[in-house]
């Protein structure tokens, strides 16, 4: 009879990761409780402090899209403009 491999949500993933952080519990007891291998709970350990830094500079990315996305817009209205112009001065024509 073959197994079908268990799928873990992002949340349950981080509420494991920042239990193993928190160092309250051994990583056995952790395993015991939530019934997954300890070495997959330093695996999200270890995944969770490689991407910590991500949370603080989501701002910058965002910010960064942001402006761009904006100066997009004003270009496009530029255009649009420009156009209404020349469509206007052709219909004169």
């Amino acid at each position: 009879m073959k197994r079908s491999r268990r799928t873990f949500s992002a949340e349950s993933k981080a509420k494991v990761a920042i239990e193993a952080i928190k160092e309250v519990k051994t990583t056995s007891e952790l395993a015991q409780i939530y019934k997954i291998q300890p070495n997959l709970i330093g695996l999200w350990k270890k995944e969770f402090l490689l991407n910590a830094t991500k949370v603080f500079d989501s701002g910058k990315e965002e910010t960064h899209q942001i402006n761009k996305i904006k100066k997009e817009k004003e270009e496009l209205i530029q255009q649009i403009g420009q156009l209404t112009v020349d469509n206007n001065w052709l219909k004169i024509l």
